[in-house]
């Protein structure tokens, strides 16, 4: 089906767009809602435009603070003209500081880098250690020491979990810019059962210190910009 103008930009918004019928059935989304359905459920989403709804017709933008999995939100807008659709927008917080410089360092091979911090923290450990991993990203420019002492870290204030998932994983339709050029992200996101909250601030110290960027919610997640050349 040939889409208009309109449709192309509501279907490639960096922002999640959701229309439900009356009943909370999805009627249309764009690609981003697509992806943040991964991380909850249409049925969580349907309430949500409901609760925010304005009271008449119309349409309502409210600034709320809220996390699915690795998405964040600080404002939605909620409209319907009539009973029978109602449509949510989401609003995606920055991930980035503005004047965030680029990384420096070495080619790196971000799989052999995460494979040989998992197999060092799993010496004499009885946790599950599993892995999923996107086989399509490439070997990236980053100071690999850094990546290693931030990523031990982190796997040590997981240390109380019987499993710890690690994920490596394109941010869809997320980029940054440097010096005007525009790159693509991943995440590499430690999701484990128990976490060591008194530690959590000396993540977020070696982040800054490092000049990564990380995203603390039911994972710890470090996003790192695709810079391959």
């Amino acid at each position: 089906m040939h889409m208009t103008l309109e449709q192309k930009w509501i279907e490639n918004d960096y922002n999640p767009f959701v229309l439900f019928n009356s009943s909370g059935r999805i009627i249309s989304l764009n690609a981003e809602a697509q992806f943040l359905l991964g991380s909850t459920q249409a049925s969580e989403l349907f309430n949500l435009a409901q609760t925010y709804a304005n009271i008449t017709f119309g349409f309502k933008t409210t600034f709320l603070k809220l996390n699915y999995g690795r998405y964040k939100f600080f404002a939605i807008t909620v409209g319907y003209e009539d009973e029978d659709q109602i449509g949510i927008k989401l609003y995606q917080e920055p991930t980035y500081k503005i004047n965030a410089k680029k990384p420096d360092g070495e080619l790196t091979n971000i799989f052999t880098i995460t494979d040989l911090c998992i197999a060092t923290n799993s010496i004499s450990s009885e946790i599950n250690f599993i892995k999923s991993y996107d086989p399509t990203i490439p070997d990236v420019i980053l100071n690999a020491n850094n990546l290693i002492k931030l990523l031990n870290l982190i796997y040590k204030t997981c240390q109380q979990s019987n499993s710890i998932e690690t994920k490596i994983f394109y941010r869809i339709g997320e980029h940054i810019k440097f010096n005007e050029k525009k790159y693509s992200l991943f995440s590499i996101s430690i999701i484990p059962q128990n976490v060591d909250e008194n530690m959590i601030p000396e993540i977020k110290m070696l982040a800054e210190k490092y000049n990564f960027f990380v995203d603390i919610n039911d994972s710890i997640s470090i996003n790192l910009p695709m810079i391959t050349d």
